[in-house]
């Protein structure tokens, strides 16, 4: 027979309560592990927002540097390039007119005209156009603005670039007078002026028209103050472009001063008559016989007699 094996060992029962609190030790130190390990993450979170508000706080206060660096800069660039651009000896690289006063109204306007022109062009400020305009003007005309600067220093006016220059049309070019070239504008007609003096006036006097225009109605104004024998031609092209009208009427009244030029010279020529026939009843030509000798002594005997 084979031996008996011994039977298994049977538990402590007195160590089993060991094992429980064993247990429970693990656990709660493993728990005080994951808190701390949590406290430690949260830290680290922490500090990582901190540093990251830290840099963008950083990077803003360099940016608002750099901006404030480059407006610095380009505020001191911009002074110098003003001081330099629109100082009295640049301004008058320009060779701008003087104004003495002395004058038709319309000249004074587009004195004024090229004068904002200049300043327009070159963004001149307020101050420097009314000092620049102060210089330019002479005689008569620097007579009158001191006496209106003198009324408009009493009266503690402001006195502007604006206050100059309605002050200047007040004086040189009056409301009655720009009416009176309205007026002008919307009779014009062509009358015995050539197309490119009539476009050169109406091309003057259009500025003067109040009322909203567009250039359809430029090109039914400018055909209807054309003379009667270029409009019936003109009318009949149906042309709303005004560069274009203007230069087909110029080329309709050179053909038409081309024929008209020719048919003077056909005029003054003549018609051309034919030379009347003169021979048209005479016969023809027939050449006398020769004479014999007898019949030409007699002829010389005869003609010797007769003679001396």
């Amino acid at each position: 027979m084979a031996p008996r094996l011994p039977p298994p060992p049977q538990p402590n029962e007195p160590d089993a309560p060991n094992h429980a609190r064993l247990l429970e030790t693990v656990i709660e130190r493993l728990q005080q592990q994951n808190a701390t390990l949590m406290e430690h993450n949260a830290a680290a979170l922490r500090s990582l927002e901190a540093a990251r508000e830290n840099s963008e706080s950083t990077e803003r206060q360099l940016m608002e540097l750099i901006a404030a660096t480059r407006g610095t800069l380009g505020a001191s660039s911009s002074n110098v390039v003003h001081h330099t651009e629109w100082s009295l000896e640049s301004f008058l690289q320009h060779h701008p007119a003087k104004f003495s006063g002395k004058c038709l109204p319309d000249e004074a306007d587009q004195w004024l005209q090229d004068m904002e022109r200049i300043y327009n062009a070159k963004r001149c400020p307020d101050e420097n156009r009314l000092a620049f305009t102060e210089y330019l003007l002479t005689g008569e005309a620097s007579h009158w603005w001191a006496s209106v600067k003198a009324i408009l220093t009493d009266a503690q006016n402001p006195i502007t670039w604006e206050v100059f220059r309605s002050k200047f049309y007040e004086e040189y070019f009056p409301d009655s007078v720009r009416f009176a070239k309205e007026v002008e504008f919307l009779q014009l007609v062509q009358g015995g002026m050539s197309v490119a003096e009539y476009t050169n006036k109406f091309k003057h006097l259009v500025r003067f028209n109040t009322m909203a225009t567009s250039e359809e109605w430029q090109c039914r104004k400018f055909e209807n103050g054309l003379r009667s024998d270029l409009k019936v031609l003109i009318s009949s092209l149906c042309i709303r472009s005004f560069p274009a009208m203007v230069e087909r009427a110029k080329v309709l009244e050179k053909n038409m001063a081309e024929a008209e030029q020719q048919k003077k010279q056909q005029a003054s020529r003549g018609p051309i008559l034919s030379r009347p026939n003169l021979n048209r009843n005479r016969t023809p030509y027939a050449r006398p016989a020769q004479a014999s000798g007898s019949q030409a002594m007699v002829v010389a005997g005869q003609s010797g007699q007769q003679g001396p």
